[in-house]
């Protein structure tokens, strides 16, 4: 098994269990009396995401790894964990509201309002990089970019609304 499958291998695991732990806080923020808005979004954020793993799956895995741009992705891994702490069981992959709930500022968020999609946009660019893939990085980056400037934008009604009271 080459460095390479090893690094997509964990990445793979990575988000399968994400997947499972965004569907149990789901789950649990929807019995609580949440909503989701704006899930039109969802499956296309889904199919970037799958399509990545695909090609750098198809085309990486016997790549060699620039170290530079792994430790670089590695140390989001740091970030990415620090918002899924912050978040802890509000963290989903869809917009869920939780209404009467506050706003989370703590943690990333007091730098930035959606510190997990630069985490995303940093990981799309640099997996791909490390594996010697820099068309895959800039294709990848720009889909992504397209997604969450859909999703960031919903995300900050949804956000508007349940502090205005205004969640269905």
């Amino acid at each position: 098994m080459s460095l390479a499958e090893i690094i997509l291998a964990l990445v793979t695991l990575q988000r399968a269990g994400e997947l499972v732990l965004a569907r149990y806080n789901t789950q649990r923020l929807l019995a609580q009396g949440a909503v989701e808005l704006a899930p039109q979004h969802y499956p296309l954020i889904v199919a970037v995401h799958t399509a990545w793993l695909i090609v750098l799956w198809v085309f990486g895995r016997q790549q060699p790894v620039n170290v530079m741009a792994l430790v670089l992705y590695l140390l989001l891994q740091i970030l990415r964990s620090w918002v899924l702490w912050t978040l802890g069981r509000r963290w989903t992959t869809r917009i869920i509201v939780l209404p009467g709930a506050p706003l989370v500022t703590s943690g990333p968020y007091r730098f930035l309002s959606h510190p997990n999609y630069a985490v995303v946009t940093g990981e799309m660019a640099l997996l791909p990089l490390a594996l010697h893939l820099p068309l895959t990085a800039l294709v990848f980056t720009l889909l992504n970019a397209m997604v969450l400037t859909w999703r960031i934008r919903a995300e900050n009604r949804a956000l508007r609304a349940a502090q205005t009271g205004a969640v269905p």
